[in-house]
């Protein structure tokens, strides 16, 4: 028997007991007590509905239902969110672009020209052309102004494009 049931069966209990103890003592006629011992009975007995009813629905506000959800796993590979990232953090400082988003670059058109930059500088560079090998070079100097602006997103998307067409 459940917590919700035994309440209502101790409260009709209860109201019985008091049927029983208001007939003995009579103060008004058994028409009386009876009928107010069914509109006791009626209201236990929908007082019990609304509250079987009341567990059934769900009384939180729409707002609330929101917030309690749980956030979307991300369906995205974490590789292209950390790729992502670094593209961004490369754009936004010299610092960055020259810690994360370069060697990225670099190991990307190392693995598309299958040239080791360091043994063969002078294939990768004719391969790439000028002012992509600058950019991309392994002996590149670390900037004087790391917070400098970095790489235009305009340009990596023109270095990934030619890196592409390799």
């Amino acid at each position: 028997m459940s917590v919700e049931q035994r309440r209502i069966a101790t409260t009709f209990a209860l109201t019985t007991i008091a049927l029983i103890v208001v007939l003995g003592v009579h103060p008004v006629s058994t028409e009386r007590i009876l009928a107010g011992y069914v509109l006791a009975l009626a209201a236990i007995g929908l007082a019990a509905l609304m509250r079987v009813l009341g567990t059934e629905r769900d009384n939180t506000s729409r707002f609330e239902q929101v917030l309690g959800r749980k956030p979307a796993e991300s369906t995205r590979p974490s590789e292209v969110v950390r790729i992502e990232r670094e593209i961004i953090l490369g754009t936004t400082s010299a610092g960055n672009l020259h810690a994360r988003l370069l060697p990225l670059l670099r190991d990307a058109a190392a693995a598309r020209l299958a040239i080791d930059f360091d043994l063969h500088p002078g294939r990768a560079r004719a391969a790439l052309g000028d002012d992509t090998w600058e950019l991309l070079r392994p002996d590149r100097p670390v900037p004087e102004d790391r917070n400098a602006p970095g790489l235009p997103l305009r340009r990596v998307h023109s270095i990934v494009d030619e890196l592409e067409r390799l």
